[in-house]
């Protein structure tokens, strides 16, 4: 299917939302009446003479989430049969389509990701190919190809393979393309400027540092810079800062720094390289010497049009500093795609995170809408609506009942419904959702309140101070409850000198805690809430949040630094970084 016919496709799709909604969850229901889940609910489900509809679905199948699952998910990892000639065919407990493999999830506040069972649905496959096609073709609708500059610098890696008991691999969803051997689109790497054996490697700091060294070789044939989360992008550019050097050299040398011990990455690396290139280390040396940062990745790939990531949501504080790293270059936004199923396209991929809106997919899953109360911090009941319910301006969490075994899931993501294309909602991501209501911060509180407190940081401590990252957890063991704050900044030793000029940080902290959200104020008016608790952390500290999560399965493309620790081990590890706390 060529571009223009892949978009008339969506452009049509969203003229008649509710209708396209209408018969992909008939289509659903038909295909996934015999599954053990919905038999549960629907008893008569297995009649195919007797037509669902939404109202019936709605009324009869309660909201979900993860944890309703998670037995029926063990169940198949583990390839358990049934006890009973009167079980359903154990295969079919969430899906009647055959399981090829589990997805993990980010993983992102509890370390531990979820399972994602990966069903060979036709149906499934349909409705995602107009959704990742679609986004390639709005793309390049954008950016048209270029032959003589085709090469694209992405930091991408596979990640281990595990398996389970049953004998199913576990891969993030983003490696499967890269491990599956009869993928027909297999060639699409070829243009790719690291080898596969980088992609495929077991070591991410070793796989970013020959993802840079290979792009850095192959400088002016860069097209394109492409990152899952923006998070990616500005690790990379620290690896950049602190190894140019060495860098350089393996340039002019031809070859690898012995520190990179993968024997098949380093030969792969190596091919790519061409022997030593001293003329190009030198261009690129004289580059680095400058230390002018600002618009570094323009400088170093002169021909690079676009850099695509994430930027919305959790990833939003990152823009400001990918955009002085990016320059003129102009930053170019990602869609709405879950593990679960894709939800909603960017069909505006240049617009900046405050102003990217994305457009609902009518045909990628059946939706539904959980009005949220932002000053409640919590859904209002357990009443969904459907796209005739929602309102502009309101917010809801999205629902959805995907062709791959999820019915009436609570995908766990708090949107802002802005406005329409068509009839398709058009949606703002806001934050993921809190997980109980006792909750004394969102997502988006804490990160407009840090946003703030930089600001304040720098104007009141004199000083450049950048903070690299920063979390955040409730500390319920202290009478009463406390907020504990947690940051890294660049410069450790700056941070100790005179311990941060305490007195002012002090300050800064007063300010913080005033700019912290409703939600935080009422209760710490109230004395519900003892005065907030500030921790400045050791250099390299998140860093070691991101080991501990790839070590406990979480994918290294997909991690996302949590802003709301929920987990009490996360938070141990923190406190034993601590420099100085406030």
């Amino acid at each position: 299917m060529t571009d223009d016919a892949l978009l008339k496709q969506l452009e049509e799709s969203t003229k008649d939302f509710s209708r396209h909604q209408a018969e992909t969850l008939r289509s659903i229901l038909q295909h996934q009446r015999g599954v053990r889940y919905l038999q549960r609910h629907l008893p008569d489900a297995g009649d195919h003479n007797l037509p669902i509809d939404a109202a019936t679905f709605r009324r009869s199948v309660p909201l979900s989430c993860y944890d309703d699952y998670v037995d029926y998910i063990n169940q198949l990892a583990d390839g358990d049969k049934c006890t009973s000639d009167d079980d359903h065919d154990p295969r079919h407990l969430l899906s009647v389509d055959p399981l090829v493999c589990f997805f993990y999830s980010s993983g992102t506040s509890s370390m531990k990701p979820k399972l994602i069972p990966y069903f060979d649905s036709t149906l499934s496959k349909g409705a995602s190919h107009i959704a990742h096609q679609g986004s390639a073709a709005v793309l390049r609708k954008f950016f048209p190809p270029r032959p003589e500059v085709n090469k694209r610098l992405v930091f991408i890696y596979a990640d281990s393979i595990t398996t389970t008991k049953g004998g199913f691999k576990v891969m993030a969803a983003s490696s499967f393309p890269l491990h599956s051997s009869s993928n027909p689109n297999r060639s699409l790497f070829m243009s790719l400027s690291s080898p596969m054996e980088v992609i495929l490697g077991s070591n991410v700091e070793h796989q970013m540092y020959c993802h840079l060294l290979c792009g850095l070789r192959n400088s002016d044939s860069i097209d394109a810079i492409h990152v899952p989360y923006a998070i990616g992008l500005i690790k990379a550019m620290r690896v950049l800062e602190s190894k140019w050097k060495q860098l350089c050299d393996d340039i002019e040398k031809g070859f690898l720094c012995s520190v990179i011990n993968d024997v098949r990455m380093r030969d792969s690396v190596v091919e790519v390289l061409g022997g030593p290139q001293p003329d190009l280390s030198n261009r690129i040396r004289l580059i680095f010497e400058k230390k002018d940062w600002g618009g570094i990745l323009n400088k170093l790939w002169p021909n690079v049009r676009y850099i695509r990531s994430v930027t919305t949501g959790s990833m939003k504080q990152y823009h400001s500093k990918l955009k002085y790293y990016a320059g003129e270059v102009p930053l170019v936004g990602g869609d709405y795609f879950a593990s679960e199923c894709c939800v909603a396209i960017n069909l505006d991929i240049k617009q900046p995170p405050d102003l990217t809106r994305f457009v609902m997919l009518p045909t990628a899953a059946y939706f539904e809408f959980l009005p949220f109360d932002l000053a409640e911090n919590n859904v209002v009941g357990e009443e969904t609506v459907d796209v005739c319910g929602v309102e502009v301006g309101k917010m809801y969490e999205v629902v959805v009942t995907t062709y791959r075994g999820f019915y009436r899931y609570r995908l766990g993501d708090i949107v802002r419904v802005v406005g329409f294309y068509n009839s398709s909602p058009l949606l703002e991501f806001v934050m993921r959702a809190p997980k109980t209501s006792y909750e004394i911060v969102t997502e988006g509180d804490l990160m407009a309140a840090m946003e703030n407190f930089q600001l304040v940081l720098r104007n009141t401590m004199g000083m450049a101070i950048e903070i690299v990252e920063f979390t955040s957890s409730v500390d319920f063991g202290s009478s009463p409850k406390r907020l504990k704050i947690f940051i890294e900044v660049k410069d450790c030793d700056m941070i100790l000198q005179d311990k941060l000029q305490e007195s002012n940080l002090r300050k800064c902290c007063s300010d913080l805690e005033d700019s912290l959200g409703s939600i935080y104020k009422v209760q710490r008016n109230k004395g519900e809430i003892s005065p907030l608790s500030l921790s400045v952390l050791k250099c390299g500290s998140f860093d070691r949040l991101l080991k501990l999560a790839i070590e406990n399965g979480t994918p290294a493309s997909q991690y996302k630094p949590p802003k709301i620790i929920r987990n009490p081990s996360i938070v141990d590890v923190l406190e034993e970084n601590v420099i100085v706390t406030i």
